[in-house]
């Protein structure tokens, strides 16, 4: 038989080196640990805050507007020779000749028709119609003279904010020698700066980037994801409370609860081709309206609200459930006075992570026709109308230099509009919220 090989006995001393080693092994992995942690925590950290000082160095130009000031005569000859005051009569006036006249009173020695158009491309070609809309508001305007602010151009804009350069030859971008000098003038005189742009948030989209705004979009986000939630989370809160409180746990209630875990993951971009298929194809609804958006939204963002209700409902302590059916509580009094108003923050909180989704989705909207170029602000669940999130994708794709900086200021629009969202639903789920 073979034998054992003699153990040596350690020690105290090599026992309490030994321990000593694995106890500096151990401290030193637990503080590379938390190196690790600080580090992933900085580097997010750091990256958000990039992200947002990239979106407001690029965006916060969008906020201000060149603006032209010009002394403008309201000359009942050109508004309503007739003097009907009628509102179709003075909505047909040529606006745009009222400006062409005071830009050249300020400019007398600009002469030919070359030179007249250069020199009313410094204004906005949307100027005309807001003198319109000042003389349509306020017909007592005609026969007198005003000083008024009017937008200008886009190159005239870009120019103020230092992002077009200047060439040697006199000229920047688009804007000739002749239209620089003008330029310098208006700049002297102080008829020439850079204002808060109102326009961006009350106009809706336009092709001249000067005049384009978000308060369609705005407006378009509103309505639908007002009655996506008001169909996703009672839907959504009804389905949860059911599987988890009163269905029975058979081969069919596994079968749904599959497929619910499984429509989360699904791409959004397959509940647009349904809403096409089912919701415009079949049913006949308006494309580009915020009702379809609506139903598409609901379908995309109830598996994540009646997940995190079921959630949320488990994580009630049973014994509430077992005291209040031991009261004498039916089991429906059971789970509304008692286990939803405790599972209700957690639902809350699923709901504000699907409508967070929701907000910030723009391919299923783009396959129901939401990418619709949308002049006029939508005032109803029907009307025509965009989101923020399409806007932002159209103006990105827009080839003029101006609309650059209108994308990154619409983002910080959308990121402010999440930011109040999330912050209502929050301020609702502490004020439902109890403890125990």
């Amino acid at each position: 038989m073979s034998e054992r090989p003699a153990v040596t006995a350690r020690t105290p001393q090599q026992t309490q080196e030994r321990v000593a080693q694995s106890l500096r092994r151990r401290y030193r992995a637990e503080r590379r640990f938390r190196f690790y942690g600080m580090l992933a925590v900085f580097l997010g950290i750091a990256f958000v805050v990039f992200l947002f000082v990239t979106l407001f160095v690029q965006g916060a130009s969008a906020f201000r507007q060149a603006y032209v000031k010009v002394d403008v005569h309201y000359d009942p000859a050109m508004i309503d020779p007739a003097g009907t005051r009628k509102p179709e009569d003075i909505a047909a006036a040529n606006y745009q000749a009222l400006i062409r006249v005071a830009l050249q009173k300020r400019f007398p020695q600009v002469e030919g028709r070359q030179a007249t158009r250069e020199l009313m491309r410094l204004v906005s070609s949307g100027a005309a119609y807001d003198l319109r809309d000042r003389v349509m508001s306020s017909p007592s305007l005609i026969g007198r003279d005003e000083t008024v602010w009017l937008l200008a151009s886009a190159e005239v804009d870009q120019l103020l904010k230092g992002k077009v350069p200047r060439q040697p030859n006199g000229r920047s971008g688009a804007l000739s020698a002749r239209q620089m000098d003008w330029i310098g003038q208006l700049t002297a005189s102080d008829a020439l700066e850079l204002r808060f742009n109102r326009t961006f948030f009350t106009h809706g989209d336009s092709r001249d980037p000067e005049q384009a705004g978000v308060w369609g979009a705005v407006m378009g986000s509103i309505f639908t994801l007002t009655l996506t939630l008001l169909l996703s989370f009672p839907i959504g809160a009804a389905a949860a409370i059911y599987l988890e409180e009163f269905a029975s746990r058979n081969r069919w209630t596994d079968l749904i609860e599959v497929n619910i875990n499984n429509l989360a993951a699904v791409p959004s971009i397959v509940f647009g081709l349904l809403g096409l298929a089912v919701f415009i194809g079949f049913f006949g609804l308006p494309r580009s309206a915020p009702v379809v958006g609506a139903f598409v939204l609901t379908l995309l963002t109830l598996p994540t609200i009646i997940i995190a209700s079921r959630a949320a409902l488990k994580g009630v302590p049973p014994s509430i459930r077992e005291a209040a059916l031991g009261m004498g509580a039916s089991k429906i009094q059971m789970v509304v006075h008692h286990v939803l108003p405790l599972a209700m923050p957690g639902m809350l909180t699923g709901t504000i992570i699907g409508m967070a989704r929701a907000l910030g989705e723009t391919a299923p909207l783009l396959m129901i026709g939401m990418v619709a170029f949308i002049v006029d602000v939508p005032k109803g669940f029907t009307d025509p109308a965009t989101v923020l999130p399409v806007q932002v994708f159209l103006w990105s794709d827009s080839p003029e230099r101006a609309f650059v900086e209108r994308t990154s200021g619409a983002i910080i629009v959308l990121l402010a509009f999440l930011v109040v969202m999330n912050a209502a639903a929050v301020i609702l789920r502490n004020r439902f919220e109890r403890r125990w």
